[in-house]
């Protein structure tokens, strides 16, 4: 589906934002794309659609080389932004004008996904809030039935029970043929959901597990202060005690706790990746 090698990337003559950077995506799975304010979650889901070039190294998606830009690739992809452009046109006539473009494209299924986002179709593009502009653009991309979506913070500008909405459609739109890549800051918006789990950290990536891997190497606890082990690789105060994250010694069925994950990753690199490289640490 992807393939990233060797690639190198930077905005005028500022420093290498990414060097060398190696990264394979397969499809079938919702990918969680996770990092700090200016990781290069962005830049590189740009690299990915296309709107950015590498400066040395490749990158295929989906056999092509996005920066040629060849239709047949650009229509087999949809990109969500986290800043969107909208025309100042009717949602109808959004959907008349932009849907031959993708020749998967389902109209039943969008016109559902506005009623379940509680949109109406006739309604102008340029009169809705962001929270609703972000769900017309989200349900134009799910009912693309594109093989590759992207999305850079899709949950932002959602109200509660629109993220939920979101979530639940997601879940049911991806197929083992479609390949979904979900860049977020609000990890607790797609708990559950997004697996496997990317790490970004001073432009490099540093961390590549599914859910399953990581439950089995990790486990995440909720202890008192006092009843904190000392082999812990990250703890932090929580409702109730503290959050903790530790090797998975004993064969614990754990569920992942996004925040906690991402912090044990961010703050102590080396050990986790010790871990991961270990066949198991429990007998």
């Amino acid at each position: 589906m992807i393939s990233i090698k060797k690639l190198s990337f930077n905005y005028g003559k500022a420093r290498p934002l990414f060097s060398d950077l190696d990264l394979t995506i397969d499809k079938g799975n919702i990918y969680g794309l996770l990092g700090k304010n200016g990781a290069g979650k962005s830049t590189l889901l740009k690299l990915m659609a296309g709107l950015l070039f590498p400066k040395e190294g490749t990158c295929e998606v989906l056999r092509y080389k996005p920066q040629n830009r060849h239709p047949d690739f650009l229509s087999q992809l949809y990109f969500v932004p986290e800043e969107l452009y909208i025309p100042d046109i009717a949602i109808a006539a959004y959907q008349k004008m932009y849907a031959p473009f993708y020749p998967l494209f389902d109209h039943s299924q969008f016109e559902n996904y506005l009623r379940e986002f509680d949109i109406d179709a006739s309604q102008h593009m340029t009169a809705l809030s962001h929270g609703q502009k972000k769900k017309v653009v989200l349900s134009f991309g799910l009912a693309s039935n594109c093989p590759l979506l992207i999305l850079d913070e899709p949950t932002n500008g959602l109200d509660i029970p629109s993220k939920s909405q979101f979530r639940r459609l997601l879940a049911g739109a991806i197929t083992d043929e479609r390949t979904f890549i979900v860049s977020t800051h609000q990890v607790r918006d797609l708990a559950n959901l997004i697996d496997p789990i990317i790490i970004l950290e001073n432009s490099k990536i540093i961390f590549q597990e599914s859910v399953w891997d990581i439950t089995q190497k990790l486990s995440f606890k909720l202890l008192y202060e006092n009843h904190i082990p000392d082999n812990a690789l990250f703890s932090e105060r929580a409702p109730g005690g503290y959050q903790v994250v530790v090797p998975n010694m004993n064969g614990d069925e754990t569920e992942v706790e996004l925040e906690a994950l991402f912090n044990a990753v961010v703050s102590n690199k080396q050990r986790i990746q010790e871990i991961f490289k270990q066949e198991k640490i429990y007998s």
